[in-house]
């Protein structure tokens, strides 16, 4: 056992792959709430560009998964909040080599798949939330305070052949927004 964690962390350090940029920092930009007809609605934008790594994994077939997570809670002065809605989703990127474009999978619309031919209009789709159904609104009381969270986690790296679960306390994420909030009134 002492062996493989030493062989891992010379990996990690010698394979560009799977060392860790800590100076790397995505964060969320234009983010509002609003409301269609029937549900609340999230947009957003993450402020991130790729890095040579990132394109580099993507073109050799590897996709590249964004993990999303909203949270709504209802807000009351001196009183603990109250969670309403709990979501998780990814916007996953691929690359066909044949075509010469790229693919997004948006989890939260239906597993909807966009194409684009080059990255800078596929790069846009993957950071952006654009009108997320949150909640019903028949869910929300009116005059109420409620606070959105988002939060998103890019790029997750995994070690090779499943060793995350030989060496399960070593982090592999690459980056990872703080949390966001907005409050508003319904």
């Amino acid at each position: 056992m002492i062996f493989l964690t030493s062989w891992l962390f010379c990996l990690s350090a010698a394979h560009p792959v799977l060392a860790v940029d800590a100076k790397r920092k995505a964060t969320f930009k234009e983010v509002t709430a609003t409301s269609s007809t029937t549900h609340l609605l999230a947009f957003g934008t993450l402020d991130y560009d790729f890095t040579p790594e990132m394109v580099s994994i993507l073109r050799s077939g590897i996709a590249l998964k964004f993990s999303f997570f909203i949270e709504l809670y209802k807000t009351k002065e001196n009183w603990p909040d109250e969670q309403i809605a709990a979501l998780v989703f990814q916007h996953i990127m691929t690359y066909d080599t044949l075509k010469e474009n790229y693919r997004i999978t948006l989890e939260e619309d239906n597993n909807k798949t966009l194409s684009f031919k080059t990255l800078a209009d596929a790069q846009k789709a993957l950071n952006e939330l654009n009108g997320t159904k949150v909640v019903a609104l028949k869910q929300l009381i009116p005059d109420n305070s409620y606070k959105l969270k988002l939060r998103a986690e890019l790029y997750q790296k995994t070690l090779p052949l499943s060793l995350h679960n030989v060496v399960p306390f070593l982090s592999w994420s690459e980056v990872a927004t703080d949390w966001y909030f907005i409050k508003f009134t319904y």
